[in-house]
């Protein structure tokens, strides 16, 4: 005989309700919407990283909490417990980031009788000078009487200073512009410096004997105190012109030139008398020793020859009677600079500036030529009258 539970078919049985109940007691561990569990709640609420939290307030909240089951087979419990509500204040990194720079922007000097230094904003030192002691410590001139340029260049590279010749690094265009633009006749090479003199009648010297990787490690003291020296060079071998290689070299030229005009005891008296000095002061002097808004590459004008000292030049008609030859110093022509690193002026610009000083030196070595066959000839009619006339 079959009992009454079995005649109900499996479709119509209903499963009992899910339920966290059980062996495990997942009840305990429920989350409660508050992040923590129903029956053992942890006290934080949502966990939140500690770094992005700034401060934290605690406020301790007593309740008492009994918690019975409506299930007949879980056991009724009672647990007080003492949950803590905790208060946060999140701050970002970009706001504790303005809140540090607030903080020392608004910190006020203290007063001089209390004996602590107030925090004042001074330059950075100058970099101490980078010396190479392994390579050669100068590079030697290429001088002779008689010549069309003498070239002024900044200093020795590393390269040029192993190597003992001028221009020596592969990316310098000095041999290459001086060929193209028809100051030399052939395309030279570094280890020929030394016959330049001799071969065209060129020059080269520096501003600064000192070798250095890059330009940015001289110092203008040291610029400046080249300049005199570049001034007796040319006075002693009296070229007929000087080219400056790089804007940079004549910034410092006209600077020690300025400086010393306005530094004369004629000039002063002048300036003091229209009333124009005031301009000198630390502002306005320093802007008299900049070049004006309107200087460009090429040929100076004739008051910036080099050369001629100061005394010289302010008496020119009398120099021009004592010295031998009239010499009024050697023209300026500012070139661009041929070092690879200058990348200021584009190739086809500088090939257009150097072209304008060639120009000027194949015209004067026509003229020169030109003198020499009128001087030669003159010459031979002399020996040949001195026969005849025997």
């Amino acid at each position: 005989m079959t009992s009454p539970e079995a005649s109900v078919p499996d479709d119509q049985l209903t499963p009992p309700p899910p339920t966290f109940a059980g062996r495990l007691k997942l009840e305990d561990y429920k989350f409660d919407g508050n992040g923590s569990a129903s029956a053992l709640p942890s006290p934080g609420g949502i966990r939140r990283s500690a770094r992005l939290c700034s401060t934290t307030k605690a406020t301790p909240v007593n309740t008492d909490t009994s918690s019975s089951s409506a299930s007949p087979s879980l056991k009724t419990t009672q647990t007080q417990t003492t949950t803590t509500t905790l208060t946060t204040t999140t701050k970002t990194r970009s706001s504790k980031r303005r809140l540090i720079t607030n903080t020392s922007n608004s910190i006020s000097p203290t007063p001089s009788g209390s004996g602590s230094s107030t925090p004042t904003s001074k330059r950075p030192k100058p970099l101490p000078k980078k010396t190479y002691d392994n390579i050669p410590q100068s590079l030697p001139d290429a001088l002779s009487p008689n010549l069309l340029v003498l070239f002024i260049g900044l200093n020795p590279g590393i390269s040029t200073a192993i190597q003992q010749h001028a221009y020596a690094h592969p990316t310098n265009l000095f041999w290459r512009l001086l060929f193209s633009s028809g100051i030399t006749p052939v395309l030279c090479s570094p280890s020929e410096d030394r016959s330049l003199p001799e071969r065209f009648s060129l020059g080269l010297t520096n501003i600064v004997g000192r070798p250095t990787r890059n330009g940015g490690e001289l110092t203008k003291g040291e610029m400046d105190e080249g300049v005199e020296v570049l001034e007796e060079k040319v006075r002693v071998w009296r070229p007929e012109s000087v080219c400056v290689v790089g804007k940079g070299i004549w910034e410092s030229i006209y600077r020690v030139r300025q400086r010393q005009r306005h530094t004369r005891p004629r000039h002063r008296k002048e300036t003091t008398e229209v009333g124009s000095n005031k301009g000198l002061g630390k502002a306005g002097g320093s802007m008299l020793l900049l070049l004006p808004k309107d200087w460009k590459y090429g040929w100076q004008d004739e008051s910036e020859n080099m050369g001629v000292g100061l005394d010289d030049d302010d008496e020119e008609e009398e120099a021009d009677t004592t010295k031998a030859g009239g010499w009024k110093g050697a023209r300026v022509f500012v070139a661009t600079s041929t070092s690879g690193l200058a990348a200021t002026v584009g190739r086809v610009e500088k090939e257009r500036i150097w072209r304008e000083l060639g120009e000027w030196v194949e015209r004067r070595r026509a003229e020169t030529e030109a003198e020499k066959g009128v001087k030669r000839e003159d010459e031979d009619e002399g020996q040949g009258g001195g026969v005849l006339g025997e």
